[in-house]
C-alpha cells in the first residue's frame, strides 16, 4: 500500500514539473514574441501574422479626461455675427442684364440685411481673433460675443480667400487664449476636440478622432480655390462651428475648423479644419503686412496616380508631388529642378502629395530658402530654392489699399435720379479717371459699372471687395471683367489684367 502511494505521489510530481517547464517555456517563447515584432505565429484562422502588441503606457480612449481642457478652450471661441447692410432698390427698375433671362418687370421684394453667424478663435491676450473668411466676407459690421456674454464691435484686418483664414480685431486686454499647437506632430487616430457655436449653440464641444492629415479637398468659396491640405475628423460640425478651433488633449490649437463633406448641409461624419501650420501663419503676415506673403515654387504639379501613363514610366516612387511644368520666372527650374521629377521632401519633411507639398510651402515667405529633394529616375537629388512671389519677385507683397490706388479711378453711388434715368437698380459710377488700369482700358468718367467677375456692384464697398479678392489669387488669374453701361445707356465690356 505504501509502494501504492509513493507511486502516485512521484507521477504528481513529475506532472507538476513538466506543467512548471511548460509554462516557463511559453512564458519564455511569448516574453520572445513581444520583443520581436516580426515573429510570425499561426493566428488564429490560420495566417502567419506578425505578433504587434500595443504598447502598455498607451493610455485606453476611456481613461482620456477632456474636461480641463475643454474648460479652458471654450473661453477663447467667440461667437461672430456679421451683418452685411440691405442695398436699396426701385421696384420699376429693369436690370438689363437680368431682362435677357425673362426679367419683365414688376414689385419686387425690398432686400433685408443679409446675417450671418460662425466662431472664432481668440489667439491674441489683446483681442486678435482668428476665424473664417467665409464668416465675414462682405460684412459691413462684425459683432464678437464672448462666452461670458460680453459683446464687442469687431475690426477687420485681412482675409485670405485662399486659405479661408481670416483675422480681426477687438479692444479688450487680458482675454484668455488658446495657444498654439504643432498640427504637423498629429496622427491618425488621435484624440480632438471641436469647440464652436453651431446652430448658435454657444460654447458647444464634440469630440472625435484624426481621420486623415494633408486630405485634398476640392473647393472653392467665392470663385476661389481654396489650398486644400485639411485635418479630417469625425468630430461633429455643423453650420456655426466655421472659424471654430480644433483642439488636441492638451489643449493646444492644431486648426480651424472651415468646412463639413454633407450632402444635406449638416454634419455627416466628417469635417474638415485648417491646420495650424497654414491658419497662423496666415494670420501673422495679415497681421504684419496686412496682406499674406505666399510663397512659391513655381510648379505645376500633380499626384502621381493622376500622372500619364507614359510619364508614369519613368516614376521610381510611389508617393511625392509630380512636376509637370514650370510657371514664369520658376525658382524651381533656375535651381535645377526638371519636368518629370517627383518631390519627395522639403527641409527633410516626407512629402506625399501635392497636398503635402501645399502645406509645407505654405509656411515660407517669398525670400525664404528651402531644400527641395525630387527623385528622378530613382536617384534622389537635394536642390536649394529660394522661393518667390506670384510676381516672380522676393518683395513684400503690402497690402494694395483702395480700389482708387489699383485701377486709377475714384467710384460713388449711383443717386435715385440716375437709377430712374437709366432703368436700373445697382451699379456704381466712376467719377473720375487718372492714370492706370481703367483709362489704359478705354474707361471713362460717367462709366457705370454693374458687375465684375458675374458679381454685382451695389456700392464701391462691393467693388473693392471682389477687387481685393482677384488680387489674392494667383498672377494669370488677376483678371476683372467688367459689365456696365455708359451714361447713355449703352453697355460696354472690358477686361483687366491686374498682374500686368
Amino acid at each position: 500500500m505504501k509502494t501504492m502511494w509513493k507511486n502516485v505521489l512521484g507521477l504528481v510530481l513529475v506532472a507538476v514539473i513538466s506543467a512548471g517547464a511548460a509554462v516557463g517555456t511559453s512564458a519564455y517563447i511569448m516574453n520572445k514574441k513581444h520583443q520581436d515584432s516580426t515573429y510570425s505565429v499561426d493566428s488564429d484562422y490560420g495566417f502567419k501574422q506578425p505578433v504587434r502588441l500595443a504598447s502598455y503606457n498607451s493610455v485606453a480612449a476611456e481613461n482620456i479626461d477632456f474636461t480641463v481642457v475643454a474648460e479652458n478652450a471654450v473661453n477663447a471661441v467667440v461667437h461672430i455675427k456679421s451683418t452685411t447692410k440691405a442695398q436699396a432698390s426701385n421696384p420699376q427698375y429693369i436690370d438689363p442684364f437680368e431682362y435677357f433671362f425673362g426679367y419683365r418687370g414688376g414689385q419686387r421684394a425690398q432686400p433685408q440685411p443679409r446675417v450671418g453667424y460662425g466662431s472664432g478663435v481668440i489667439i491674441s491676450t489683446d483681442g486678435y481673433i482668428m476665424t473664417n473668411n467665409h464668416v465675414i466676407s462682405g460684412a459691413d459690421e462684425i459683432e464678437v460675443t464672448m462666452n461670458d456674454n460680453r459683446q464687442y464691435k469687431g475690426r477687420l484686418i485681412g482675409a485670405d480667400p485662399s486659405t479661408d483664414i481670416a483675422l480681426i480685431k477687438i479692444e479688450e486686454k487680458d482675454l484668455p487664449i488658446i495657444p498654439f499647437g504643432d498640427s504637423e506632430k498629429l496622427r491618425v487616430g488621435e484624440w480632438v476636440l471641436a469647440i464652436g457655436n453651431p446652430f448658435n449653440l454657444t460654447s458647444t464641444v464634440t469630440a472625435g478622432i484624426v481621420s486623415a492629415t494633408g486630405r485634398n479637398v476640392m473647393t472653392s468659396r467665392d470663385n476661389v480655390s481654396i489650398i486644400s491640405s485639411f485635418i479630417q475628423t469625425d468630430a461633429a460640425v455643423n453650420p456655426g462651428n466655421s472659424g471654430g478651433a480644433l483642439i488636441n488633449t492638451k489643449g493646444e490649437l492644431v486648426g480651424i475648423n472651415t468646412l463639413i463633406y454633407s450632402e444635406t448641409g449638416n454634419f455627416a461624419g466628417y469635417s474638415f479644419a485648417v491646420p495650424i501650420s497654414i491658419a497662423g501663419k496666415v494670420a501673422g503676415d495679415l497681421k504684419q503686412y496686412g496682406a499674406v506673403q505666399r510663397a512659391l515654387l513655381g510648379v505645376s504639379i500633380q499626384d502621381i496616380p493622376n500622372v500619364s501613363e507614359e510619364a508614369k514610366k519613368n516614376i521610381k516612387v510611389r508617393e511625392g508631388a509630380y512636376v509637370a511644368d514650370f510657371g514664369q520666372r520658376s525658382s524651381a527650374k533656375e535651381a535645377g529642378i526638371e519636368v518629370g521629377d517627383v518631390i519627395t521632401e522639403v527641409n527633410g519633411v516626407r512629402i506625399r502629395s501635392v497636398s503635402a507639398l501645399q502645406e509645407q510651402i505654405n509656411k515660407y515667405r517669398p525670400g525664404e530658402k528651402v531644400k527641395v529633394t525630387v527623385d528622378r529616375n530613382g536617384s534622389a537629388k537635394t536642390f536649394t530654392v529660394e522661393l518667390r512671389n506670384a510676381q516672380g519677385t522676393t518683395d513684400v507683397v503690402q497690402s494694395k489699399g483702395d480700389v482708387a490706388e489699383v485701377l486709377g479711378a475714384a467710384f460713388k453711388e449711383l443717386t435715385d435720379k440716375q437709377k430712374k434715368e437709366l432703368g436700373i437698380s445697382y451699379g456704381v459710377e466712376v467719377s473720375g479717371v487718372t492714370k492706370g488700369k481703367f483709362r489704359d482700358a478705354g474707361i471713362q468718367k460717367g462709366y457705370i459699372v454693374m458687375m465684375v467677375n458675374e458679381q454685382r456692384v451695389n456700392s464701391p464697398e462691393d467693388l473693392e471687395r471682389i477687387v481685393d479678392q482677384v488680387l489674392k489669387k494667383a498672377g494669370d488669374e488677376q483678371v476683372l471683367f467688367i459689365k456696365g453701361i455708359n451714361p447713355n445707356g449703352r453697355a460696354r465690356y472690358y477686361a483687366i489684367d491686374l498682374a500686368d
